[in-house]
């Protein structure tokens, strides 16, 4: 399965997640194809304005166009975010 490498404008906004390719996530909502609860891993990053993702979840569905509203970091990922919101004082 190829991977693509994030534009290096492409950086998220307030509200926005900051994943990267490889990071372990978990669906927040039911998703078509995906119940919630279901955990994938970031295949795709993109977006300027809007950074969205694309998920291969562990069910084999795969779905992009998800953001904050539909998915949430888990594991490895989550730490980092939670460090990094740490320092910026969020």
């Amino acid at each position: 399965m190829p991977f693509w490498k994030p534009h290096a404008l492409a950086n998220p906004h307030k509200d926005q997640i900051d994943l990267t390719i490889g990071d372990r996530v978990t669906a927040t909502v039911e998703l078509d194809g995906v119940p919630e609860g279901t955990e994938g891993k970031v295949i795709l990053a993109n977006g300027f304005n809007w950074q969205r993702y694309r998920v291969l979840f562990d069910n084999g569905v795969e779905l992009g166009d998800l953001d904050h509203r539909n998915i949430a970091a888990i594991g490895r990922a989550a730490k980092r975010l939670a460090k990094a919101a740490k320092r910026s004082g969020k």
